[in-house]
């Protein structure tokens, strides 16, 4: 890690800049900054491909203490743009760790810094919203630095799935860790072949899919409906992601053809959100979106409520639901929002946030077992 001698700045469109230390690569980053309110899974942060475009404020005042393991990457590489924190811890107590958390950065050559008021900053990104930033161990001129942020450009009309999907197609194999194998996913003896639209998948997520008994071949976000029928999967799942859902427009078309099919369908976090638009629906930014581990959400139609891991900056509007044959079936506990949807006559259902946690708690990971019922059955049900 670099020392105190090695200053880092954060300037912010809205003519703040904040001076800390470097921890990480040196260099220089433009992004849009959100805060995230999770204690732990820094190193799932880093590698989650739904963060592409995003620096990342990190609200817990240590940050890095157990260190890194390669096993815990979510993905082929780092995505976030940047991490802001309060104390950088340069050592790692934990015997799974493989590097500390500045060693890991500098590895994957993530600009990084510490010594900020991170809850100070948070607060500034609640009250005026997402805010467009530039952090530098390089530029270190304040009004240059400022000028770059207001010219970066917005996260909203970006297509940043077609950034991170894979280029080939692939199979997954590889489940649960036994060790760590989240409850409410029961193993089956006959593994369904399933095909998963990458606009960012977590490893997790396919992890969840094999332990729930799918056979998950994972396909480009700009996949054809006629390749993906001529598959002939029992289901199809649309992943997490990056960027704006109304900007996949090539994915809409071809997810419909899908599901009027009669394909059973589920959808997350940006699969979720670009299910709306499928159908007709619509989405907007929110002013500082779901970045954490600790979101209630409700179940209406049993009451049931889970505590979730989300990472989302858009959200759908629900107004925008009533001519799309789409039903609410889960709202945010905390401000209301949309947190699931149900097709009225097909067998697609969606969620916003992440059943698989990685990091977080494991309440919704029966969602999975739900979505290979639903299959099973050939109904509809209540996600």
């Amino acid at each position: 890690m670099q020392d105190s001698s090695s200053p880092a700045l954060l300037a912010l469109e809205n003519g703040i800049v904040l001076k800390g230390r470097s921890v990480g690569a040196s260099g220089e980053r433009a992004c849009e900054l959100v805060f995230n309110t999770a204690m732990t899974g820094y190193q799932e942060i880093l590698t989650d491909p739904s963060y592409r475009g995003q620096g990342v404020v990190m609200t817990y005042p240590q940050i890095g203490n157990y260190g890194c393991c390669t096993k815990d990457d979510e993905s082929r590489a780092c995505w976030t743009e940047a991490l802001i924190m309060r104390e950088c811890s340069p050592v790692s107590s934990n015997w799974r760790a493989d590097s500390t958390l500045p060693e890991y950065l500098i590895k994957h050559n993530i600009v990084a810094m510490d010594e900020v008021d991170t809850r100070e900053l948070s607060l500034m990104l609640r009250e005026q919203g997402a805010l467009r930033a530039v952090i530098s161990t390089e530029d270190l001129d304040e009004k240059s630095l400022i000028l770059k942020a207001q010219t970066h450009t917005p996260l909203e009309g970006r297509d940043l799935a077609a950034e991170v999907t894979t280029k080939v197609a692939y199979d997954w194999s590889e489940g649960q860790d036994q060790d760590y194998k989240a409850p409410g996913i029961p193993g089956s003896q006959e593994s369904l072949p399933l095909v998963v639209f990458d606009f960012g998948v977590k490893r997790n997520i396919l992890r969840c899919l094999v332990s729930a008994g799918f056979t998950p071949h994972v396909v480009p976000a700009s996949t054809s409906a006629e390749e993906v029928l001529a598959l002939n999967p029992s289901g199809v799942f649309l992943s997490n992601g990056p960027g704006d859902p109304s900007a996949v427009t090539y994915a809409h078309q071809s997810i419909r053809t899908i599901a009027e099919n009669g394909v059973p369908v589920l959808g997350i976090c940006l699969g979720h959100q670009i299910l709306a638009h499928v159908f007709g629906g619509k989405t907007s930014k929110m002013k500082f979106g779901h970045h954490g581990a600790n979101h209630p959400v409700i179940e209406l139609d049993t009451g049931r409520i889970d505590i979730t891991s989300q990472n989302h900056s858009f959200a759908v509007d629900e107004g925008s639901l009533e001519s799309a044959s789409l039903q609410v079936t889960h709202r945010n506990g905390n401000d209301g929002t949309v947190e699931g949807m149900q097709h009225s006559q097909l067998p697609v259902f969606s969620v916003q946030y992440h059943p698989e946690a990685a990091p977080g708690p494991h309440d919704s990971a029966h969602l999975f077992a739900r979505f290979r019922q639903l299959i099973e059955d050939k109904t509809i049900q209540t996600p």
